[in-house]
């Protein structure tokens, strides 16, 4: 595949999955009040529309076909009202709906993964055409009774000195127009000349879209070329020469003038007015102009508008003027640049300037702790600090902006949430309540990639025997009939913290030690277990209570994926439970994982790095009777009134410290991580700096790193290897499962 197709293909596949999510929030919506608004029946007509004409350009059949049956269906119900359907017709419609998306879906994803598509449509376009017949036999009876009463249309004998008159006229203009190199169009009265962005791609069917936009304004209006909705050839005639719009009257000109501007990749438009034609005789012809206009407006009410024939000459040549005749052919008279404020960027660029960025962070800390700078002057030396200090200014400011572009809301996989509930509904026959807290904050694209599993996993397992099965269980239970999920997400100074809460079952500790004991994971006494390591047994591969597979949860898969996907983006996972009560799950997920501000503190010869963002402060100690013991034996010191356990990086890594004998003269440093604070013991700190997160080599997955405080590394001014330190998993492996 060349890099032109592969291109098409990238935003073919973006903006296509793009209309599929949009489908799938309108749905879930307008599902929840039993109703399509007018504007959402319009909506998904276009939807459907852009479907249809892309993929048939890219020569995905069933997708075209699919999404052809569809738009079918809905131009139906936009042209007889949505109101004509009942409570039964818009319930059935619901689920057609759903079940087209997931069909489209599932052909969408063959292309991603470049697999065959489907070559067979018949099945499914039996359903929606079994589903059209079924609405439309009414209107179809009231329909052949009101044509049969039909009388012929007014105004078929127009005069012909007045035909032949406007004729002449009408030939006069289509030079001029020739010449102007504007279409042949003898009724229009003026044009707009539209040109596109370069490079946007199938601008055949963007021209198109903005034909559409204009089209559910209720502007009358002819476009040129004609067939740019199934001729993808037409595209390179847009590129060279742009496209047309022909009006035949000011007003309705002015109307898409207004439009225009809001729509997406137009370069530039302006208004050309049309060829003057000789004057034609002044002949009243009434009755042909009253006819011609209502067949006009009853072709713009349809989509095939888009493509009628010119009205008739006659009605061009009583529209025309003397004082037309006088204006000059295909002059401007308004030009209107449109700039687009957002574009599409491929996510492998946005990477490529993240690594570019932390690259630029690892030279400017060799530059600046380079031993030739001892040699300079004080004299040269301040300047070259006040140069180095700018130059960290604007490193920072690059690095935040590079990271910005990488922010996306989480509300595209909170919303997608929307849909499993719902479908689940249905199936297990539960009365449950999606609640979203949050969606608008913001994560790094790469880590929203990778937590929308995770929190399907969650969703599901909550729904499917979180929630009670039924209502008089519920009830009983004192609590309300409809079982509700939260789902938050919520902002920490370097970490987005998602939950998934349920007000279902809950959770028993002893049971679940009950099932690790039968199935024999058990690592140590049943008695040594605490209520949060009986309740994190359920992260263990194998590990299910659910007595019945079905086809959402009871596997023994699905938490440990949770666990592993989470870790992989430097997360971590925590379950708390009250039974009868419910479950709340909480994922604490990094902002992003490129670069982090970091303080460097050393343990005999080694250096670490721990994240500011988890210092709370740092401070020496006047006397060793400041550090006791607890009744375990355990090192605590007290800080405002409260005290916490002493962990020193020495002992805990196994290093011979500086200081492990005299500890007035190490550096205590007070930490938290979520609701967990404890202070670490070090040698000395040597200071703050920015620090570019590298992964560790992939052997290093075999020791669990992370569950002993270690999360990645970082190079160095100097080229040496710092370990960076993990505050959470340095609690839990010396506190929590000490």
């Amino acid at each position: 595949m060349d890099s032109t197709m592969e291109s098409m293909l990238e935003t073919y596949l973006f903006e296509t999955n793009d209309l599929l999510d949009k489908l799938d929030e309108m749905l879930v919506a307008d599902e929840k009040i039993g109703d399509f608004s007018t504007d959402d029946v319009n909506e998904i007509f276009r939807i459907m529309h852009t479907i249809k004409g892309s993929s048939a350009m890219m020569e995905f059949n069933s997708i075209s076909v699919a999404a052809h049956k569809v738009e079918d269906l809905f131009f139906f119900i936009r042209d007889k009202g949505i109101e004509n359907l009942n409570a039964e017709d818009k319930k059935d419609l619901f689920n057609l709906m759903f079940k087209s998306e997931d069909y489209l879906r599932g052909e969408v994803s063959k292309v991603e993964a470049g697999e065959t598509l489907s070559d067979n449509t018949d099945e499914f376009c039996k359903i929606v055409s079994d589903f059209l017949e079924r609405i439309s036999k009414d209107e179809a009876a009231a329909e052949a009774a009101e044509a049969a009463g039909k009388s012929a249309p007014s105004g078929q004998a127009a005069a012909p000195s007045a035909t032949d008159a406007a004729a002449g006229a009408s030939s006069v203009q289509d030079i001029n127009a020739q010449l102007a190199g504007l279409p042949n169009d003898p009724a229009a009265k003026t044009f707009i000349h539209i040109f596109l962005e370069e490079g946007v791609g199938m601008e055949n069917l963007r021209a198109f879209m903005i034909v559409n936009a204009l089209k559910d304004c209720d502007i009358n209006f002819r476009y040129y070329p004609a067939d740019m909705e199934t001729n993808s050839g037409t595209a390179q005639s847009i590129i060279d020469n742009g496209f047309y719009l022909a009006f035949d009257d000011e007003a309705s000109c002015q109307n898409a003038l207004g439009v225009l501007p809001s729509q997406n990749h137009i370069r530039s438009f302006e208004e050309v007015e049309a060829p003057a034609a000789a004057p034609a005789p002044s002949q009243p012809a009434k009755e042909e102009k009253a006819s011609d206009t209502t067949v006009e407006s009853k072709k713009q009410d349809t989509p095939a508008a888009a493509s009628a024939k010119p009205a008739a000459p006659g009605a061009s040549a009583h529209k025309t003027s003397e004082a037309d005749a006088g204006k000059s052919a295909g002059t401007p008279k308004k030009a209107a640049p449109i700039k687009q404020s957002l574009i599409s960027v491929n996510l492998q660029k946005l990477d490529a300037l993240m690594d570019l960025v932390g690259e630029i962070v690892i030279t400017e800390s060799m530059v600046t702790s380079s031993p030739v700078l001892k040699q300079l002057d004080q004299e040269d030396f301040d300047s070259f600090n006040k140069s180095a200090r700018q130059l960290r200014k604007l490193t920072n400011d690059l690095q935040d902006i590079s990271m910005s572009l990488r922010m996306v809301p989480i509300s595209g996989v909170f919303q997608k949430m929307n849909r499993i509930v719902r479908d689940m509904k249905q199936k297990l026959g539960k009365d449950v309540r999606l609640t979203l807290i949050g969606e608008n904050t913001e994560v790094d694209k790469s880590i929203v990639d990778s937590i929308q599993d995770p929190i399907m996993h969650i969703v599901r397992n909550s729904m499917d025997h979180g929630i009670e099965k039924t209502k008089e269980e519920r009830i009983a239970a004192g609590k309300d009939p409809q079982g509700e999920i939260v789902l938050s997400a919520t902002h920490t100074s370097s970490e987005v913290v998602i939950s998934v809460s349920d007000d279902g079952y809950g959770m028993d500790p002893q049971k679940l030690l009950d099932k690790a004991e039968q199935k024999g994971i058990l690592t140590k006494p049943r008695s040594a277990y605490s209520t949060r390591e009986a309740l994190n047994l359920i992260l263990l591969p194998g590990f299910s209570t659910n007595k019945e597979v079905t086809e959402y949860s009871g596997r023994g898969v699905g938490m440990d994926v949770v666990k592993r996907n989470v870790e992989t983006v430097g997360g971590a996972v925590r379950i708390d439970s009250e039974l009868g009560k419910g479950t709340t799950i909480t994922l604490k997920i990094p902002l992003t994982m490129a670069i982090v501000d970091g303080m460097k503190v050393t343990v005999g010869n080694s250096i670490f790095t721990i994240p500011i963002s988890n210092i709370t402060q740092s401070f020496k100690i006047e006397s060793d009777d400041e550090i006791v013991r607890d009744e375990k034996g355990n090192e605590i010191i007290e800080r405002m009134g409260s005290f916490y356990p002493v962990i020193r990086l020495s002992n805990f890594y196994n290093l011979k410290g500086t200081y492990d004998d005299d500890v007035k003269e190490g550096i205590m440093i007070w930490v938290e991580a979520g609701d967990k604070s404890c202070v670490l013991y070090a040698d000395d700190l040597l200071g703050e700096q920015q620090v570019v997160v590298k992964p560790l080599p992939t052997y290093f997955n075999n020791f669990d790193l992370k569950s002993v405080g270690i999360s990645g590394c970082s190079i160095l001014g100097d080229g040496n290897i710092c370990i960076i330190l993990d505050v959470a998993g340095i609690y839990a492996a010396a506190v929590e499962n000490a």
